[in-house]
């Protein structure tokens, strides 16, 4: 372990993470973790209980110490007031692996006693619907910031975190690639919510409203960013793109079944053309930057496994 005074992170290997979950039972099984982990990820159960079984007590322990400051806030203010729900952000690239940190996640903690109830978001239902895309120029920009309708999404979010009952998100259908008309995914007041997004780490744009000063992030009590080489990432979404042309994109009712039919060279070429103007620009111009912002960092290496973990400092 190394925390140099001059950086604002605590640095493990492996294996000093490893080391940090002591007695935390491990929760999951080598069936759970194949039914959780992402097209393209290959992670284990030996991977997890590496890597999240350390993370699942360190968000014990953060839970808990948020539940007794919201104890002693309510002390304070003489008013009793239900516990607000803790809000996870999880960001990294397309392909790096995050909607499995995100599911792993949240298979553990709602296994917890004392959090039963635990959601999962992902911000692709906030894109805006293709036809608005497409009236606006932003088809090619899909991921980036200005494809979301970050009103509904802060909105959203700031619903759930002031305690409200009951409160609605759009779906998404990466079959269609687009939003599902008149679907909503509804969210009841969750002791834990996790949002996963590539771009949930964005600061604020300042505008002229008052939402513009604010950003998603603002209502996280924990984030993680998922990180690897870009070399390695590129990668990974090639052969995800591969293994998408044998399956999901054979479906007739696919936006992308007109790949179904390409050669393994062609497909080869239109994953890396659809990475290199797309992904990668966004990557390199949205995500990557905000890494900085989150309270830990899982750096993955050429085999999808976690090297290095970076705690913030309290």
């Amino acid at each position: 372990m190394t925390a140099p005074q001059d950086v604002p992170y605590v640095e493990f290997t492996r294996t000093e993470w490893a080391r940090l979950s002591e007695n935390t039972p491990m929760p999951l099984n080598e069936k759970d973790v194949r039914c959780l982990r992402a097209l393209g990820d290959p992670i284990d159960l030996a991977e997890a209980d590496v890597v999240y079984r350390p993370l699942s007590r360190l968000l014990t322990l953060y839970v808990s110490a948020a539940r007794t400051l919201h104890r002693a806030t309510s002390v304070f203010l003489d008013e009793a007031t239900p516990n607000t729900p803790y809000v996870i952000g999880i960001c990294g690239s397309v392909a790096v692996g995050k909607s499995t940190v995100a599911r792993i996640l949240r298979e553990m903690i709602a296994r917890w006693p004392q959090t039963p109830n635990v959601e999962l978001i992902t911000t692709d239902g906030f894109l805006y619907p293709n036809a608005v895309l497409e009236a606006q120029g932003l088809m090619d920009r899909k991921g980036f910031p200005e494809s979301y309708n970050r009103r509904a999404l802060l909105d959203f979010i700031k619903a759930v975190k002031s305690g409200k009952g009951e409160v609605t998100a759009p779906v998404y259908s990466h079959q269609t690639y687009d939003i599902v008309p008149d679907e909503n995914i509804v969210v009841h007041h969750p002791d834990v919510l996790i949002v996963e997004g590539v771009n949930v780490l964005q600061p604020a744009r300042p505008g002229f409203t008052e939402d513009s000063y604010t950003s998603v992030s603002d209502y996280f009590d924990f984030s993680i960013y998922v990180d690897s080489r870009t070399s390695y990432i590129r990668k990974w979404y090639v052969e995800r793109f591969l293994k998408l042309r044998d399956t999901a994109f054979t479906q007739p009712d696919s936006y992308f079944k007109q790949y179904a039919s390409l050669s393994d060279a062609k497909a080869r070429e239109r994953a890396l053309r659809i990475w290199e103007s797309i992904n990668a620009p966004n990557l390199i111009q949205n995500i990557a930057p905000t890494k900085g912002r989150a309270t830990l960092l899982l750096t993955k290496g050429k085999d999808h496994s976690v090297e290095k973990v970076r705690l913030r400092k309290v």
